[in-house]
């Protein structure tokens, strides 16, 4: 079993390649849902500027989550996590789990899916995890706060 240190440097790192990755991935989306419309269906083709509209949002909308994730771990790994910073991350998180939702609800109109439901609810349920774990941290915070000045 990894200790801490181990987990939290795996942590940082595989946030890093996912912000990056997806960098490129989001960028090159209009490449390669083009060149995977020759693939499928005739449909996929005929719905490519609401997809790409929907994966694009989503893309930019992944990578800044990923980012605040990024700025959150290096407080873990200065080992001073309950600040402000942490707190308006987790919110600035929960707004765009809940743009994520609101642009698939979109697509069960223009594209349905059934995955479609599937990413509604669970970025439905990350927005709001992450609203109340903004709420915790800001006690946290108030709390640490509190204790520093009686020290």
């Amino acid at each position: 079993m990894m200790n801490r240190k181990g987990i939290v440097v795996f942590t940082k790192v595989l946030l890093d390649v996912m912000f990056y990755s997806g960098i490129l991935v989001t960028a090159s989306l209009p490449f390669t849902l083009k060149l995977a419309g020759k693939y499928y269906s005739q449909d996929f083709a005929e719905h490519y500027i609401p997809m790409l509209a929907v994966f694009l949002v989503s893309g930019v909308c992944g990578l800044v989550i990923v980012y605040q994730l990024r700025k959150m771990i290096r407080t873990v790994i200065a080992r001073d996590c309950f600040v402000e910073g942490n707190t308006k991350s987790l919110k600035l998180m929960g707004k765009t789990a809940f743009v994520i939702a609101a642009v698939y609800i979109v697509k069960v109109f223009t594209v349905p899916t059934p995955a479609t439901f599937v990413i509604i609810l669970t970025f439905f349920i990350a927005g709001l995890f992450s609203y109340v774990l903004s709420m915790v941290f800001a006690e946290a915070v108030r709390y640490k706060e509190e204790n520093d000045l009686t020290i």
